[in-house]
This record gives structure tokens, sequence and C-alpha cells, in this order.
């Protein structure tokens, strides 16, 4: 059990918790602040690479990714320092990924140059929306012209691009998705994300709706109508579905992420960064303080707990069906110490749910849209 993360790889993510704006649907750790101290930022977050690096000497690094919050903000000399710090702290693949997400503003594409020469070679762009109403709806700070240009510049800079799309916005019909998704993959994009707008607790579309005023959402069918025709127009432009969400060409998936859904290791660095390390034998849940100023100024900035093992094989569980190829069975009742209940899975076969070739059991086309039930039946004892 000691050496199972080697099964999914190890990649290091670095939260970036500053935002120009706060949008109205985000949940994530984000803030906005009239001023940051780069050169301060910069120092604690190369600190926090030395500090894991110590624990994880001799591994093989496979991926960095700058997260947020919005990373496009950073100074690109602090991602240019931080990446020096990787390459002098841990062996790197010869195939190292290193994702920055960016918001497709003129100020930020404006760095993407600088980011490349840091090191900086896949950009993950949050376009969102393709015409005007509702990227404002959606707080959004570009235009669609504005997004669709700063693409432009981020393909003709970095290895690689990508773009997340939200779907099922208010008032948004099937037909305006068709066309808009559409019209996204005529660009020539080998990924893409594509969510479900969602409604969070404790955002501001989150409060909007508790009160009634969040109108023109879409009802379940509709939802599951827009999931099935984006597998459709994706599949048509040799975009297939690796993972629930996202989209690629064979050999553009995100090497990162796919450390997270193959239950691999990562450490997490900069507030509120989730990470899970082996160490000693022992799978350790790793989480930094939340807040910018306090985990800026101290010196305790982690909180962790060991994971038993029936916390890692659920997790495992539920990271591994989220992509195309599913999970290894026996690696389940290795972690785990019991196999997944047969007669579960007969019943999941039996339903069209799941598909077994081999040792890998995974989600039907049928099971993936419906895959919280498909869990749900496989966690049961």
């Amino acid at each position: 059990m000691a050496d199972d993360w080697t099964n999914g790889g190890f990649g290091l993510y670095v939260h970036w918790p500053f935002c120009a704006a706060k949008c109205p649907y985000c949940d994530f750790n984000s803030h906005v602040t009239r001023s940051v101290d780069h050169a301060a930022w910069c120092a604690a977050l190369v600190s926090e690479v030395h500090k894991i690096g110590a624990e994880t000497r001799g591994r093989t690094l496979n991926s960095v990714f700058f997260g947020g919050g919005t990373p496009s903000l950073m100074d690109p000399r602090t991602v240019d320092a931080i990446l020096a710090a990787v390459h002098q702290t841990w062996p790197t693949a010869n195939d190292l990924e290193v994702t920055l997400e960016a918001n497709p503003t003129s100020v930020e594409a404006s760095r993407f140059a600088d980011f490349r020469t840091a090191g900086v070679n896949r950009v993950s762009m949050g376009i969102q929306a393709l015409n005007d109403s509702d990227l404002k709806a959606l707080g959004r700070m570009h235009s669609a012209t504005e997004g669709l240009a700063a693409f432009d510049i981020a393909r003709n800079t970095f290895d690689r691009v990508s773009f997340d799309l939200m779907y099922g916005r208010q008032n948004q019909s099937l037909t305006q998705w068709e066309s808009e998704l559409s019209q996204a993959l005529s660009l020539g994009l080998d990924h893409v994300s594509l969510y479900q707008l969602t409604v969070e607790q404790g955002t501001a579309f989150g409060d909007r709706y508790n009160a009634g005023r969040l109108r023109g959402l879409p009802d379940d069918d509709l939802s599951a109508d827009m999931y099935a025709l984006t597998q459709d127009i994706c599949a048509e432009h040799g975009l297939d579905r690796y993972e629930v969400s996202n989209h690629a060409k064979d050999g553009a998936e995100s090497k990162h992420n796919l450390i997270y859904w193959r239950y691999g290791d990562y450490a997490g660095i900069g507030p509120g960064a989730h990470g899970r390390i082996t160490t000693q034998g022992a799978r350790l849940s790793t989480v930094q303080t939340r807040m910018p100023a306090a985990w800026l100024s101290g010196d305790d900035r982690e909180l962790r707990s060991a994971l038993t093992a029936s916390d890692q094989a659920t997790e495992f569980l539920l990271m591994g069906m989220r992509v195309r190829d599913g999970i290894s069975m026996d690696r389940y009742s290795e972690i785990s110490g019991n196999p997944l209940n047969s007669s579960n899975i007969k019943a999941l076969l039996e339903m069209g749910m799941i598909e077994i070739e081999g040792d890998q059991l995974r989600a039907s086309d049928h099971g993936f849209a419906l895959l919280n039930a498909v869990l749900e039946k496989l966690l049961i004892d």
C-alpha cells in the first residue's frame, strides 16, 4: 500500500487565491483585494515547495497546476521562481505538464509570453460563454470577442490550450447550447471542459436562488438533454469524453487532473489547497489554512490527517469512476482489504449501468448519465 500512489503519479497544485472580481457562481477559495505583496507571496510559496520536497525527495514529478483564484494575475516572476524551485526539488517527467488557469481579459493575455518563458506549457482558460449577455450575467469581466482574441494569443503561445464552457445557464435553450458548443469546437480545440451551472450555497447565486430570484434554470429533462447533446457533438468533433465533464483528443488529456482521478499523490500549497501525500507508509489528507492573510503570516499552515483504508477505497472509487477507463477491481481490493460487492456489480451489469473488461470496471454511457446512482450502489457493502 505504501506505493499505491505510483498507479496515479505525483503532482503539485499551487493555489493563487486572488481575483479581480468574485463571480456570483464561484465557491472556490478566491478573494478580491486592492494590492498583493508579490515578493512575499513568492517567498512563501517557494518555501512550501521546499518543505514538501523534503519528505517526497526522489519522486518523479509529473505535473504542476497553478489554480485559483486567478493565477494569470500572478507576477510571472513568481511562477518562474516556483518552477525553478520545483526543478531544484524533484526530478521531473520528460513530458512535465505545467498548467496555468487564466481569465481571457486583454490585461492577462498580455502576460502569456512571460508565463511561457517561465515554463508554463499548458493554459486552461475560463471562457464560460460565447455571448456578452450571458457573460455579464455570470459576472465575467471579458466580452466574447475579447475571450476569443485571448484564446488566439494563447494557442499561438503555448503547446496546449484548453477552455471551459458552462451550460445550463439561465434561459438557455437546447438549440442555443448546440450552436454555442459547435462554434467553440470549430476553433480546433484538443481539450475542453464543459460544466453545467450548479448553484452552490454561500455564493451570490445561492443567495438569489434561496430568495427565488434566480430564474430560468433548466429542469431535469432539459439538463439531461444538454448533457446528452454535449456528448454527441464532442464525439462528432473527435473529442471523446474521458471524464464526466472533460473531453479531449487522444493524447491531449490533462495529465494533472488524471493524477486526481487515478488516485495518485499530489501536494497542495497555497491558501485552502488540498493534497494527498503518502509518507512513512501512511496516506495523508492535507489542507492548508484557508484565509490568505493567515496563510501568508503563519508557519503552521497545514492540517494533516491519516486516511483509513475505508476512506482511501471510497476516494479511489469516487474519483476513478469519473474517468472513461474506470477502476481496477484488484486495486480497489488491495486498498480496501475487501472486494466490491459482487451482487451489486451483477445488478448494475444487468441494468446496463457498468461494463467490465478484464480487471477494469467502468460506467457505461447510460451509467455516466446516472453516475451518482452507480456510485451509491457500488459503495454498499
